[in-house]
């Protein structure tokens, strides 16, 4: 047999290193695609005079949009007969990524957990990154529900990896000579510092987006993304292919500027949870609550943790009296961003 069907939950074992197929060379053709998909503005990632003028040698491509090119590598060896994927944890950008960088991905599998069903199981992954220099640019971990191939394969020994809830200030990894004290505030777009926000305050950033199925079709081919739910329209049993989670979360950052312009780069991915299913025709707002924040070791730099929620409905709208999230809420999205003092 030359195809190959992927993985079911029975084939991973514990501690497997897997290397991802293909290496992706990344060109400034996907920062134009992925602003085309999403209303992205940030400064530093749209012009290379105004990522100059905060230190960096020229504009990186979009942190999300490295991110997804990684996470789509993995797709074929972890979810490709995924039910759900469930989480995520522990996510670190460790430098930027450039027009011309090269990446390749690895995961090593660090839980399993079989359903009680005996119909299926949850996979653990610690995902890395690597340009083509082989250094590191990003890491993370997810945790995906997977298909059994054969229902009566034993179960393997339950093992649920102990995750840090957030990723820790002293942890971040600035970009290299990253400097914002001399950051314009009017070409960033809006006049909001990192010492305009408090702890506990919540944004409405206003705008929707509706999403439509050839944008959704676009997005997955372009990261590589396999998984079948996403296309083919027979593997659900509503007939409905599913938006990928990653297109809510970029979409979700992209109407984020409306009230945080200066939350310019993505360090950390502290935890994430994609609440309920999203599908072509549903109209995705976004709304943010102010976490956390710290001092950085670079100049003019403060981080801010953020929660991000994607909803149909309406903002600050989380949870039911029953502590679960209510069925409008698509993405709920807990992460670290760099904002100038």
């Amino acid at each position: 047999m030359k195809t190959n069907p992927g993985r079911f939950f029975e084939d991973y074992r514990l501690g497997e290193v897997i290397p991802h197929a293909v290496p992706r060379t990344l060109s400034g053709g996907e920062r134009a695609l992925y602003h085309a998909l999403y209303p992205a503005r940030h400064a530093i990632y749209s012009s290379d005079q105004f990522a100059q003028s905060c230190g960096l040698p020229g504009s990186p491509i979009d942190d999300l949009a490295a991110f997804h090119t990684v996470f789509g590598k993995t797709v074929p060896d972890i979810s490709l007969n995924a039910i759900a994927n469930l989480g995520y944890a522990e996510g670190r950008w460790l430098q930027p990524v450039y027009p011309g960088n090269t990446l390749r991905a690895e995961s090593t599998v660090i839980g399993l957990k079989e359903n009680s069903s005996g119909t299926s199981g949850v996979v653990y992954v610690r995902t890395r990154g690597f340009n083509q220099d082989d250094e590191p640019v990003l890491e993370y971990v997810r945790w995906v529900m997977v298909r059994k191939g054969r229902l009566d394969a034993p179960a393997p020994a339950a093992v649920v990896p102990q995750l840090a809830s957030v990723v820790v200030p002293e942890a971040l990894v600035m970009p290299r000579r990253l400097d914002f004290t001399r950051y314009d505030f009017a070409l960033a777009g809006e006049r909001h510092r990192w010492g305009d926000y408090t702890v506990g305050e919540q944004i409405d950033h206003v705008d929707g987006v509706t999403v439509e199925e050839a944008e959704h079709m676009l997005a997955t081919r372009l990261w590589q993304n396999t998984a079948k739910v996403h296309f083919d329209a027979t593997v659900r049993a509503d007939g409905k292919r599913l938006i990928y989670g990653g297109h809510i979360i970029s979409l979700a950052r992209a109407l984020s500027f409306n009230g945080l312009a200066n939350a310019q780069m993505i360090v950390a991915l502290n935890a994430g949870a994609h609440a309920n299913p999203c599908f072509a025709g549903d109209t995705v707002r976004a709304w943010s609550e102010v976490l956390d924040r710290a001092e950085t070791t670079a100049p003019g730099v403060g981080a801010v943790r953020l929660r991000l929620v994607a909803t149909r409905g309406a903002a600050f709208d989380l949870r039911g009296a029953d502590g679960k999230y209510l069925p409008e809420v698509l993405l709920d999205l807990d992460y670290w961003a760099l904002m100038p003092l």
